[in-house]
């Protein structure tokens, strides 16, 4: 539950910069359907009432209007609320209108070729990342990822390869004052952060290790047909894989692959 509510908190904070006057009614509607969709499970109305903070009859007015509009399910009881049917249809409205993703897929498909690793395709957005696209390893290993998935970005390389385009200043803007941790190996230092940060600017790609996911280690490039970079391509390998030989191997394969797709991207005008 932790998760969620540094979720939402972020999402406050950004909220608040905007310095825009928010309605209400939609602001609460918008919170509840991502405190579900970062749950992953179904909540009680009492669950959802501690999450969000709003009125217990509001709440449930508003959860029964989702409900109709099939925004949320309900779960056999009719007691706890989960993220319904039409929140993927909208999901898949904004992977629908991007012209890069199928190209950052084309890649990922190559990129899984050459090297036998699960690939995936990523979006920072605010102090996160969002997985657009995942093409998993034709061997019968652990999932790490599915589109959609949003991740807090200090704790995977995807991440941190994109965060590593902006400034220490501009990074700090970005993150939120306290770095959540996913495992005991997340980066919760501010300092520690920097440290990394500045050697994924010197290496150019990022590497982690069990920060997200224990047993898995990843490799990510930014893919810098914007500037800075807003999407990034990244390789999950099991921990026992990840010796230094092999992820100076992957990296550079990587960092090949997404120069390529930098370069198609551009030339297709895709900005």
């Amino acid at each position: 539950m932790g998760d969620i509510m540094a979720t939402i908190d972020t999402y406050v904070d950004e909220t608040a910069e905007t310095g825009r006057h928010l309605v209400k009614s939609a602001e609460r509607t918008v919170r509840i359907l991502e405190t579900l969709a970062a749950s992953g499970e179904f909540r009680s109305l009492a669950e959802l009432q501690k999450l969000t903070g709003y009125p217990r009859s509001s709440l449930y007015e508003l959860l029964q209007t989702l409900r109709a509009l099939r925004w949320i399910d309900t779960a056999d009881d009719g007691l706890a609320f989960g993220i319904g049917p039409h929140a993927l249809l909208a999901g898949t409205g904004y992977l629908d209108r991007d012209p890069a993703l199928p190209l950052a897929v084309r890649q990922l498909e190559l990129l899984r070729a050459e090297l036998g690793y699960t690939a995936h395709f990523a979006r920072l957005d605010g102090a996160h990342v969002i997985y657009l696209a995942t093409r998993e390893t034709l061997e019968p290993r652990q999932v790490v990822s599915r589109v959609g998935r949003q991740l807090p970005a200090h704790a995977t390389a995807l991440g941190l390869a994109l965060l590593a385009e902006k400034t220490s200043t501009e990074v700090d803007e970005v993150l939120p004052e306290q770095l959540a941790a996913l495992t005991a190996k997340t980066t919760t230092s501010r300092e520690r952060l920097e440290v990394e940060l500045s050697g994924v600017r010197s290496a150019g790609y990022a590497v982690e290790r069990e920060q997200n996911t224990l047993g898995i280690s990843c490799v990510a490039v930014a893919v810098p047909y914007r500037i800075p970079a807003t999407d990034a391509i990244s390789c999950s390998l099991p921990l026992a894989s990840a010796t230094d030989d092999e992820i100076e191997r992957v990296s550079s394969v990587m960092m090949r692959h997404a120069a390529e797709l930098s370069r198609t991207l551009k030339h297709k005008g895709i900005r």
